[in-house]
């Protein structure tokens, strides 16, 4: 055990220190720009397109998914139990210093989130059901003309949230579950069982359980937190102040030993696990809204990367900056058990059971998600029934494997095929930058005349090629 740890180790340290944080932080900068800061000029748009009207058929039935329906599934993945234990990983081993490039990570991100969600909009295909499917895999097959690109993105997105973030969650939840003694086989035996029912119930469940179960269990956490903020509303400053000087290394934490940059390194891959973006995922869930013009679900998966990190995320990282007893460092109290502690100590032992709930219902709402995902690249890849019915029984297996794995195990694995997934995905949207600005622009000039905008391939400046989901104008 400890040789495949030393491995994961060595392969993390190898790609996030020396290609990835840069890649991550670079990207985001350059879209930032290059979209004239698209994150925060258009924060009412996507509230206002967050509530838009599904299409409906002639029958008076909806057409495809909604775009809020879209927004929860994205958010069902992102609020997992990454907000609750991946936070208090960050700060347990990052210091404070790491909160703060979670928030720099979602800001410039939100930018490289916009960008992938537009693509896969842009790049989107009807599959025999009559349901919009598409993501990175497909914007890089079409768009990049890569096919191999792509075939190698759905092999490594399919196994990190089938497999990889699957166990994160599984293995959270299991663990917040032995403060009452229950051994981790039975909570995952409990958790395969229901997982069972749930993917085998097939997509249209996925999304009407996410619709519902997201926003529910955000507002309570979110509520219970603020609270407690206000109850110690005269510690808040000097909360700030400790995650800005860490951050920049003017205030030692953990003996010393947490310099700047593991804060920095610690703050953007769990900034990345939990709001994910640039990582590939979100595309997955963009592309099945029936939009009338891709740019709609870049706005609205923008929101998510904030309402994730500059939410949920930083009200974990409050409420454990506030337990007096946080220690840092390899040896200290971290993940779920950090945050458990920390919310025992504000309102007592209903904390416990409160939290228990909570990364249950954050965590399973995340494995409903993650599958999502996996199932639409191995439709890109194989698009069989038997293909799909067999992922689904690995990934029923590995909701079992993973609550009974090693914490440490779990993370390193799911750091490496995070890593690999946003190095393809960073490349792939980077290249197709052109099109990202030219859809902007097109809905931008159409906003500005007072239009719902609309999309039509021969009123753009370029030629898309393989955007086979769009028409002319004059094919309308």
């Amino acid at each position: 055990m400890m040789n495949i740890m030393d491995l994961l180790t060595n392969l993390n340290d190898f790609m996030w220190s020396y290609f990835l944080i840069g890649l991550v932080i670079v990207t985001g900068i350059y879209f930032t720009f290059s979209t004239k800061f698209v994150q925060f000029t258009y924060i009412k748009e996507m509230l206002r397109l967050i509530s838009e009207k599904p299409k409906v058929g002639k029958d008076g039935e909806q057409k495809g998914v909604s775009a809020f329906q879209a927004f929860t599934i994205s958010a069902a993945s992102r609020v997992g139990t990454g907000t609750i234990a991946g936070v208090a990983i960050a700060i347990a081993l990052g210091g404070p210093g790491s909160v703060f490039w979670m928030w720099v990570m979602a800001l410039f991100g939100g930018a490289s989130s916009f960008a992938e969600s537009t693509l896969a909009q842009v790049y989107k295909v009807r599959d025999r059901k009559g349901v919009y499917r598409g993501g990175p895999a497909y914007y890089m097959e079409k768009g990049l003309g890569q096919k191999w690109m792509g075939v190698l993105f759905a092999i490594v997105i399919s196994i990190t949230y089938g497999i990889a973030f699957n166990s994160v969650q599984t293995n959270t939840i299991a663990q917040s579950l032995e403060i009452y003694n229950i051994n981790s086989k039975v909570a995952g035996i409990a958790l395969l069982v229901l997982t069972v029912f749930v993917i085998f119930g097939g997509v249209t469940k996925v999304v009407k359980i996410t619709q519902w179960l997201v926003p529910i269990m955000a507002v309570i956490y979110l509520f219970i937190v603020f609270i407690i903020m206000i109850i110690n509303f005269d510690r808040i400053p000097g909360v700030f102040s400790q995650i800005v000087r860490s951050a920049f290394g003017l205030e030692q934490v953990g003996g010393g030993v947490i310099g700047m940059g593991t804060s920095i390194l610690l703050g953007v891959k769990r900034g990345m696990f939990t709001n994910e973006a640039g990582l590939g995922s979100t595309p997955n869930a963009a592309a099945t809204a029936d939009s009338t013009h891709p740019a709609k679900q870049g706005f609205i998966q923008t929101l998510g990367v904030y309402f994730d990190t500059c939410l949920v995320c930083t009200a974990t990282a409050f409420l454990i900056l506030l337990y007096p007893g946080i220690e840092y460092g390899k040896g200290s109290l971290q993940g779920i058990r950090l945050t458990q502690a920390a919310l025992t100590s504000q309102i007592g032992s209903i904390g416990t059971v409160f939290l228990i709930v909570a990364i249950f219902l954050f965590g399973y709402s995340s494995v409903i998600g993650n599958y999502y995902y996996g199932e639409t690249n191995i439709q890109y890849l194989l698009p069989k029934k038997w293909a799909v019915n067999v992922y689904r029984v690995i990934v029923c297996i590995f909701v079992y494997i993973g609550s009974v794995m090693d914490l440490d195990l779990v993370w390193g694995l799911a750091d490496i095929t995070m890593g690999i997934m946003s190095l393809l995905n960073l490349i792939a949207i980077i290249g197709l930058s052109g099109v990202v600005y030219v859809v902007l622009k097109d809905y931008v000039k159409q906003h500005k005349q007072g239009k719902d905008p609309e999309f039509y391939l021969d009123n753009l400046p370029i030629k898309i090629n393989n955007a086979t989901a769009w028409k002319n104008k004059k094919e309308d």
